[in-house]
């Protein structure tokens, strides 16, 4: 029978606290998942206790071992017991059997009540906290920020996403070697992919050429930042984004960029190449030391490569306890990175409105009917060689980042306080227009025209609606307005005061 064995050699002392070396049984106890689940692994224990009992006169400590093992999971591993009803239910039925053999002194070595009682840390929100403290004004607006300041806040947001995933998540990943319900390692790639494309939509935005090489070259400088800081992830986004061929093909942009920018673009695609396994990016990853960020579709590639080269057992049916070491050490490797926050101060209302940009999905399509818009095809020049992002298409294919409706709102709300906080200086519930389409083109796309009393002034209200309403969050996500249809004749072209949209026929 295929089952994980309590060593011989297993002893505790009289508090239930494993003697020696824990670091097979930690590996045991974190690694199980892979080959059976908790509960099972605990009925199988529960198994054995009978048998150990009948043998207490040969070897008297057996059972004991046996809860001692148990007592040590509980004690490091006291998460899973707390979130698993199923094993808890187990873990009270096995306290019972241990009655019933006539062993209860033994109970006292399984004791959980004390496990509610423990405050839970959630280490995503714990290891770096936006600046709340200082009351200085800060600009939202793209173009007044530094390089170091968009990159600074894109590292917060991606240390945030990347401290959530926890060790059942890599190994949730391994069992089905896909990110399919794996709601933190959804978000982190909706984020990566988020990044990658704000950053061709900013570029994409300007309306001239010159304009649009000014904003290539200031993210390039972003990229700088990032590799400087050791984030690698949220490099891999922006250099994926002014790699892909929507902005490889813009000749006259990239006419007006200057010499030296387009070296270290060089430079730093070489870096994230997917040749020979990544293998600048691996040399120049293990040479980093204290904090960084790595790329996370490389490493999971990485997880799926070993379970897949070594078996999950050896002869005799024995667990291959070599195989859940490897695993073990390349998860552990990760969530240490967790331990390591970085030396950065973010201020709250740009990572609102970061948030919210970033939150905007958009197709394709999309992307490409506004590059061909900018930079229409010229028949007569050859057609651009496409330039793939390095590796965010390839490990992030099949999942689409689409937050729910709740979300969305919630960033809306946020970002249009920080608006509010940093631009409101009368505090009369109004901007200037003019303010807020400066603030309005970190959104790429422009979605409605506002101001329509003309009076010069925006409110809250108007800017909330602006953002639930736009078309590229209410056609992705099924937002939209309730209506109440009445039958009416207009005489001439009409616009719905919700939505925008065009008023094409009656509805009853």
């Amino acid at each position: 029978m295929r089952s994980i064995v309590v060593q011989k050699n297993t002893s505790g002392n009289s508090a239930g606290c494993v003697c020696g070396s824990s670091h097979l049984l930690n590996i045991s106890l974190t690694m199980h998942r892979l080959l059976i689940s908790s509960s099972d692994l605990l009925d199988k224990l529960s198994a054995l206790y009978p048998s150990a009992v009948r043998r207490e006169a040969i070897t008297p400590a057996e059972c004991q071992r046996i809860c001692f093992f148990i007592r040590h999971w509980i004690q490091e591993f006291w998460v899973m017991f707390r979130l698993n009803h199923s094993l808890s239910d187990s873990l009270e039925e096995f306290r019972e059997l241990i009655r019933e053999q006539g062993q209860e002194h033994l109970c006292s070595l399984l004791e959980t009540k004390w496990i509610n009682e423990r405050d839970w840390s959630w280490k995503a929100s714990q290891k770096i906290k936006a600046n709340s403290s200082k009351k200085r004004k800060v600009s939202l607006l793209f173009d007044h920020l530094e390089p170091i300041e968009l990159a600074d806040h894109l590292t917060y947001l991606e240390f945030k996403s990347f401290c959530r995933i926890s060790f059942v998540d890599y190994q949730n990943y391994i069992r089905k070697c896909c990110m399919k319900d794996i709601p933190v390692m959804e978000r982190s790639i909706a984020l990566c992919n988020g990044i990658s494309q704000w950053v061709q939509l900013m570029v994409l935005s300007r309306p001239t050429a010159q304009l649009r090489a000014e904003v290539f070259t200031k993210f390039i400088h972003v990229a700088q930042c990032l590799h400087l800081m050791h984030n690698y992830n949220t490099l891999m986004a922006v250099v994926g984004g002014l790699c892909h061929s929507s902005i490889s093909r813009l000749k006259d942009t990239t006419s007006h960029v200057p010499s030296e920018v387009t070296k270290v673009l060089n430079e730093m695609t070489d870096l994230l190449s997917s040749c020979r396994n990544y293998d600048n990016y691996r040399q120049a990853y293990n040479r980093c030391t204290g904090f960084k960020i790595p790329i996370l579709g490389v490493h999971l590639k990485d997880l799926i490569s070993v379970n897949e080269a070594m078996s999950d057992y050896v002869e005799d049916n024995k667990v291959n306890v070599q195989k859940l070491q490897a695993l073990y050490n390349h998860i552990n490797e990760l969530i240490q990175l967790q331990q390591i926050p970085p030396k950065l101060d973010a201020n709250k209302d740009l990572v609102h409105l970061l948030t919210l940009s970033l939150d905007l999905y958009y197709t394709e399509d999309e992307i490409y009917e506004l590059s061909y818009t900018r930079e229409p095809k010229n028949c007569k020049a050859p057609p651009a060689t496409p330039s793939r992002p390095p590796v965010v298409v390839d490990w992030a294919s099949g999942v689409a980042p689409k937050p729910d409706p709740r979300t969305i709102s919630k960033h809306v709300q946020r970002m249009v306080d920080s608006v509010f906080k940093n631009y409101d200086h009368d505090e009369n519930g109004f901007i200037s227009q003019g303010e807020f389409e400066k603030i309005a083109a970190s959104f790429p796309f422009s979605f409605c025209v506002m101001d329509k009393e003309k009076e010069g002034l925006v409110s809250r209200e108007e800017i909330t609606a602006y953002f639930m309403r736009a078309s590229v969050i209410c056609s992705k996500l099924g937002l939209g307005f309730v209506h109440n249809f009445q039958e009416t004749t207009y005489m001439k072209p009409t616009f719905c005061d919700n939505c925008s949209g065009f008023v094409s026929r009656c509805a009853s």
